[in-house]
């Protein structure tokens, strides 16, 4: 089991946290909502649930909770600019389809 960070991703998160003056780590899960089912929905982590399954890439910490990490286990989080957009792209091999939006998957 794995959740993973690139490069750039882990700088971006890295570059926020030490901005926001506090904080340990990012928390990665799902929720139910969308075309597909589910969506991913991040935030970042002032202290850490005791439940919460940890993960560390380029030294940051992910965190999971248990619940979430049976649709995005092997997942690799990039950022990506393009154009005048930015943001987090997600590789997840769980994934079998993705709404036309992008917001949302089913696994």
């Amino acid at each position: 089991m794995a959740i993973t960070l690139t490069q750039k991703a882990a700088n971006h998160i890295q570059d926020y946290l030490n901005r926001r003056g506090k904080g340990v780590g990012l928390r990665l899960g799902v929720r139910t909502t969308g075309c597909s089912g589910m969506a991913y929905k991040l935030e970042y982590v002032d202290t850490p649930d005791d439940a919460d399954v940890l993960f560390e890439s380029f030294g940051v910490k992910i965190f999971v909770d248990p619940k979430s990490l049976a649709y995005i286990d092997g997942t690799e989080l990039d950022y990506a600019r393009e154009g005048l957009n930015e943001g987090f792209k997600f590789s997840n091999p769980n994934e079998k389809a993705s709404c036309g939006c992008g917001e949302s998957f089913s696994v």
